[in-house]
């Protein structure tokens, strides 16, 4: 059984930041607050310590070892505690991060204009204009040059004596104005086809193809295409990954996704700047691929992913570290389904457990239970089905709001599949007639949901002398949609085919996906 399978989540920020923190960042933080505050106001270095001993988070335990801290004072004193350590991690970080480092260049300008010294104000601005338009920063670029117009405006700084000087100021203006003004109708476009799949999921029928084509369409329309800017280009070919992701058309996905990657490696100081944007790009090559079934061109792009991520993980956030972690485990998963590899995959999965418990105060709940998911499905493969229920009761005793529907759908059936396959017949009935219930409330089953809950029901009523004929006229019913588009992704989350088929063959299901990829080949 698991221990402790779903992670707790502390809604104490300060406690959440300070787990965060690595030795060299605690150890900067004590440098920093030694430095800028006096000997009578460092109680709050006694707090940093005490939170960071705890495993959980007990006010009780900091009031009793502070001595003369008072309940009311201790919310005071957590807040003055939260801002020292982001500014600490702010004095780091700028030297990480092109846009902290800008914002800090544009601060000190406003503290010379304040100052009255408005043409070292203007040097420093010009200076970090560059940066910004090097690094393809848009809104700050443009918050520089409005900044810089101000100073203009307000004194004689001789810059009309520059040939065209000011005019190039306003031009430069206007263009940062218009690329942010799209750039921004572009970034709606994909969040509002992203928050379709989010609310409806994968289209399901002619229907579904025709409101999303509408939608994108309509908000194409509105979007000036000509001379794009590098963010610009980034986010039409996002918006474009997504329409077709949920149109499930992975040939244009893969394209659009490439793309997407080639734009961020024709500019590698990207790279470093913002390695989850291109991340995120290579994660939806790989996802088209695998759903494209294109086991070599997969194989090409997961271990260039890796080898990105074994050049940069020095430099990488947080953030980086677990993304990196999240997309390669994903796809590392994905290759064993694809591959039937099963017993070389649930090898690997205490290491991949292990990262979930380190990684879980920053990660949703949603993505860790889809890994259970996976991790079910493998155990499944490798026909262990005792230790893939503690996976799909760990996913299904949560509540149902936490989970997007078709991962809680087929959490059913393939807990369901596995009780089959233990022989647990009685307990099916039981099963059945309760997950009929639950599926009735779905909005809407897909075929392969609804033909394969369809299919037990059935054979749990028929004695096992009538099993196989079942099974020859289930895959019967299967082959009818196994090569249609919109059920494509249905069979990447059971493989239906493969598993009728091991039962008909009597072989294991691994055994079935490895000739399969063999006949292919």
């Amino acid at each position: 059984m698991l221990n402790n399978p779903i992670p707790t989540h502390h809604s104490d920020t300060l406690f959440n930041l300070i787990k965060t923190l690595t030795k060299a960042e605690k150890r900067n933080f004590k440098l920093y607050a030694n430095r800028t505050q006096s000997r009578s106001e460092l109680k709050f270095i006694q707090l940093f310590d005490i939170l960071d001993k705890q495993k959980e988070p007990n006010d009780e335990q900091v009031l009793k070892r502070i001595e003369g801290l008072k309940k009311n004072q201790l919310a005071n004193m957590k807040q003055h505690l939260y801002r020292q350590i982001l500014k600490s991690l702010r004095l780091i970080h700028q030297q990480k991060n092109v846009s902290i480092e800008i914002r800090e260049q544009i601060d000190y300008a406003y503290i010379l204009y304040g100052k009255g010294l408005y043409m070292q104000a203007l040097k420093v601005l010009e200076k970090c204009r560059q940066l910004a338009r090097e690094n393809h920063l848009n809104i700050l670029h443009l918050e520089i040059l409005e900044f810089q117009k101000i100073i203009e405006e307000r004194h004689i700084t001789r810059s009309r004596s520059v040939k065209k000087r000011i005019e190039r100021l306003l031009t430069q203006s206007h263009a940062q104005s218009e690329i942010i003004h799209n750039r921004s109708k572009l970034a709606n476009l994909k969040i509002e086809i992203h928050g379709f799949y989010i609310k409806y999921g994968h289209v399901q029928n002619d229907r579904d193809m025709d409101i999303v084509r509408r939608l994108f369409q309509n908000g194409l329309n509105q979007i000036k295409l000509e001379r794009l800017s590098f963010f610009e280009k980034i986010f039409l070919h996002q918006a474009y990954v997504w329409y077709y992701y949920i149109l499930l058309d992975f040939h244009n996905c893969y394209s659009h996704a490439l793309k997407w990657v080639k734009i961020i490696e024709d500019n590698p100081q990207f790279l470093d700047f913002d390695p989850d944007l291109y991340m995120r790009g290579l994660h939806y090559v790989l996802t088209s691929s695998y759903h494209l079934k294109t086991i070599d061109q997969f194989n090409q792009h997961l271990d260039h992913f890796k080898k990105f991520e074994q050049e940069r993980r020095k430099i990488f956030n947080d953030n980086s570290t677990i993304l990196a972690f999240l997309y390669i485990q994903t796809s590392s998963i994905n290759k064993h389904f694809l591959m039937g590899t099963f017993s070389e995959g649930v090898k690997k999965i205490p290491a991949l457990l292990e990262k979930l418990n380190e990684y879980s105060n920053k990660m949703d709940i949603h993505r860790i239970l889809v890994f259970y998911y996976k991790i079910a499905y493998m155990y499944i493969g490798n026909e262990d089905y005792d230790t893939a229920l503690d996976y799909l009761n760990a996913i299904l005793d949560l509540k149902a709001g936490d989970l997007r529907e078709d991962i809680q759908n087929y959490s059913h059936l393939l807990s369901i599949l596995a009780h089959f396959e233990l022989g647990n017949y009685q307990l099916l009935e039981y099963m059945v007639s309760k997950v009929r219930k639950l599926l009735s409330k779905t909005k809407e089953l897909n075929a392969v949901q609804r033909k394969t809950f369809r299919f037990f029901n059935n054979i749990i009523k028929k004695p096992e002398s009538e099993h196989m004929d079942l099974f020859i006229k289930f895959r019967e019913e299967i082959r009818k949609i196994e090569n249609d588009r919109l059920a494509i992704r249905d069979f990447m989350y059971l493989d239906v085919p493969a598993w009728i088929d091991s039962k008909i063959e009597k072989k294991p299901m691994a055994e079935i996906i490895q000739n399969r990829q063999r006949s292919v080949d």
